[in-house]
């Protein structure tokens, strides 16, 4: 791929939004359903304010889409081939996170913790 053909305009919004792990488990815990702002909250265990920040970020780089339900508004992937996306990235990562790190060499910040449970927890 050259330069020019190299998305970086059209993902790269997305990549940075993407980069937050707590917006990544905003976008796990949707899954394949629309939840109201306060099932978020008890799913993530974030407070209010942190999570409608998140989401704003999230709907601003279109990874997710908001329904007004009543009074309540819903958050839902655009898409639910996003979710998918991300399961294929995380079993990508996983995969070659066992092939390129070396057996022995230690990690003093994961010290007694295996490979497996390093992983980020998955979306599925």
């Amino acid at each position: 791929m050259d330069l020019e053909s190299c998305p970086t305009v059209l993902l790269g919004p997305v990549f940075k939004a993407l980069a937050e792990p707590n917006r990544l488990r905003i976008l796990c815990t949707l899954g394949t359903e629309c939840r109201p702002v306060t099932d978020i909250i008890h799913a993530t265990a974030l407070p209010q304010t942190n999570v409608s920040f998140h989401l704003r970020i999230l709907r601003e780089a279109g990874l997710v889409r908001a329904e007004r339900r009543g009074v309540f508004i819903y958050y839902c992937l655009p898409d639910p081939e996003l979710l998918a996306i991300l399961q294929s990235l995380q079993a990508w990562v996983a995969a070659h996170a066992l092939s390129s790190t070396p057996q022995n060499q230690e990690d003093p910040v994961n010290e007694g913790v295996s490979m497996t449970e390093r992983r980020v927890s998955s979306c599925g």
